[in-house]
């Protein structure tokens, strides 16, 4: 663990390690350090309510450096469940379309990793803040409205199998800016040709910063002022 900045420093500006908590909005953990530090603060690239780890945030004079922060390379670990697909990609809407995956072998799964390394296209989820026609896709997604997406041209650097318990895969995934694992995990799951979805995700690196120097927000708290009261998710 790296020197942890004081509040003085941060309001002066600075770089702030968040570990994200399952189900918080990155907004949500930035607001709860906000009020802490009582200074100007944003993040370097969100991450999903239902995945987990580092949020680069910088405060103060340091905002000017969030979009050279969110063009670093990310790293990932998660889990891909196989066998059935959800509209989201993920767990935020239920799962569907149940396929047998059974037959599959480790060798076959390894091997499909191929196609998914170097320079790819892929095409973002639906089920995103990407804009189309001046509204948010998922905006548009909620109301069955047809959504056509461009491919965009990402790098996935590595794209390691770590552990295989049918019908879970776990993954490691370093990756450029702009991947998004949510569409690997479905792409994924489509070329083994019994479908995928993201079941767990957690941000474990952006450029040299690691999660494993982050604290969540109840931590910073107690760095900064001592023991927090107990932590209630903000109501949907």
């Amino acid at each position: 663990m790296k020197k942890l900045p004081t509040i003085e420093e941060l309001k002066e500006g600075g770089v702030l390690l968040i570990n994200k908590p399952y189900q918080w909005t990155s907004f949500y953990a930035i607001s709860k350090v906000r009020k802490m530090i009582h200074a100007k603060i944003g993040h370097a690239g969100t991450l999903d309510p239902l995945a987990t780890g580092l949020l680069i945030c910088c405060t103060g004079k340091f905002t000017k450096k969030i979009s050279e922060y969110q063009q670093l390379p990310k790293e990932y670990t998660g889990i891909i469940h196989l066998g059935a697909v959800t509209p989201t990609y993920d767990l935020e809407s239920q799962p569907q379309g149940f396929k047998p995956y059974e037959h599959l072998t480790s060798e076959e799964i390894v091997a499909a990793t191929t196609a998914f390394t170097g320079m790819i296209q892929q095409v973002p989820p639906i089920h995103s803040a990407i804009k189309k026609d001046g509204k948010r896709a998922y905006e548009l997604a909620r109301k069955g409205e047809e959504i056509v997406l461009n491919a965009r041209t990402i790098t996935i650097s590595a794209f390691e199998i770590v552990k295989i318990e049918l019908p879970e895969v776990h993954f490691r995934v370093a990756c450029s800016t702009g991947t998004y694992i949510r569409s690997l995990a479905n792409d994924f799951g489509a070329a083994l040709g019994c479908g995928g979805y993201l079941q767990e995700l957690r941000r474990t690196r952006i450029g040299n910063f690691s999660v494993e120097d982050a604290l969540e927000p109840q931590q910073w708290q107690r760095h900064w002022f001592g023991e927090p009261q107990k932590e209630t998710l903000p109501d949907a």
